[in-house]
């Protein structure tokens, strides 16, 4: 499996998300709401999740081991960077 396209939009707020985008995988499966937040201990992806009736969240769609999460990190945080880089061009 491959991630062949990430999208990301950057969020203009003070809050803790600082992105929102989706992921391609293999041309043929995306995920959308995945997000890119400032958490205590530094920035991290979040994948769609959804409300519980107990107020928790319960992801929807999440890689299963530490290869696919690392994979999925690397390109998300290359496309976030890449998008500040962008937004920078813009304001000058």
């Amino acid at each position: 499996m491959k991630v062949t396209n990430v999208r990301i939009k950057l969020v203009n707020t003070e809050g803790r998300l600082k992105a929102v985008g989706s992921i391609t995988f293999d041309e043929c499966f995306v995920v959308h709401d995945v997000r890119v937040l400032q958490g205590e201990k530094g920035m991290f992806v979040a994948m769609p999740s959804k409300k519980m009736p107990n107020g928790m969240f319960r992801d929807i769609a999440h890689p299963i081991n530490i290869e696919a999460r690392a994979m999925i990190d690397k390109e998300v945080f290359a496309a976030y960077e890449e998008a500040l880089k962008s937004a920078e061009v813009e304001t000058v």
